[in-house]
């Protein structure tokens, strides 16, 4: 297996990503690439290799940069921001796939909040927000977050591999262009990484608006975008959950409060969101 991990920090995060890579459990054939799309100087360790990526600066981009550097039969792709257990790559295949299995769907579990973490991670692991049970219950439109998920090299080729130069969504556009193509996506809950959130609310409602933004790919609207929702009763709703959160702080509960508190904000993020071009932002 072929493990591609997309990064966008500096030296020090660099250097910890690789050495949570570097325990990784790995066959005879197996590879692991990093693909900085930042140009941070950097080294690999043991046998992970790190790629640098000019432009696109896109994490999609990156992910066909570090795919097309191998060859093994099924690739497996993770955020830089997991944390895998080293024999993942086995438990992926502790049930063989289907002949016609294009996308394997690993766990992804929200770190869980220590007593000196922010409100923004806590909210986080309430909503359990990265969960792959959120987007693959979306019927004809499920599909597999690349948090962490493998794919058969040769559906992906086929399909093109990610569409480039994106900012967000490719997932799911891979995905469906997989499932229409005739191809199956089954689920691999024992193979689970834990995933570390935003640790401000800025950064959370952040990343809301860009996951609303992915919908649309370079220019393009999905066919299953969702369609907007009603904003007078986007705002009522956004109201009552304020007004649930202040009523839970007075009486104390912590968690309820800041449910109520977050939801409103942060559905309003991924509802405006859409606005936002699916394009790398440029860096000076």
């Amino acid at each position: 297996m072929d493990v591609v991990v997309p990064f966008a920090g500096g030296v020090k995060a660099l250097a910890g990503v690789v050495a949570r890579l570097a325990a990784l459990e790995l066959g005879e054939d197996d590879t692991v690439t990093v693909v900085d799309n930042r140009g941070v100087p950097g080294a690999g360790r043991a046998r992970v290799r790190v790629e640098r990526l000019a432009r696109p600066r896109s994490s999609y981009s990156a992910r066909n940069r570090g795919a097309a550097g191998g060859g093994a039969p099924w690739l497996l792709f993770l955020d830089a921001d997991v944390e895998a257990p080293a024999d993942l790559l086995e438990r992926y295949f502790a049930q063989a796939p289907s002949a016609r299995c294009a996308v394997l769907a690993g766990a992804v579990l929200d770190s869980p909040p220590g007593a000196q973490d922010r409100a923004a991670v806590r909210y986080a692991w309430l909503k359990a927000s990265m969960s792959q049970e959120t987007t693959l219950a979306h019927g004809r439109w499920a599909f597999a977050q690349t948090a962490n998920c493998a794919v058969r090299r040769t559906a992906f080729t086929e399909t093109g591999g990610f569409a480039g130069g994106i900012r967000s969504g490719g997932d799911a556009d891979l995905c469906w262009r997989l499932l229409a193509a005739g191809w199956e996506l089954e689920r691999r809950p024992e193979a689970a990484v834990v995933h570390h959130n935003r640790t401000t609310v800025a950064r959370l409602l952040a990343q809301r608006a860009r996951a609303r933004g992915g919908r649309g790919l370079a220019g393009r609207t999905l066919a299953g975008r969702p369609a907007p929702r009603r904003r007078a009763g986007l705002a009522w709703w956004a109201a009552r959950r304020a007004a649930a959160g202040v009523v839970a702080a007075a009486r104390g509960d912590r968690d309820a409060a800041l449910l109520g508190l977050l939801d409103g904000p942060a559905v309003w993020a991924f509802e405006l969101g859409r606005a936002l071009p699916n394009r790398p932002l440029r860096r000076r």
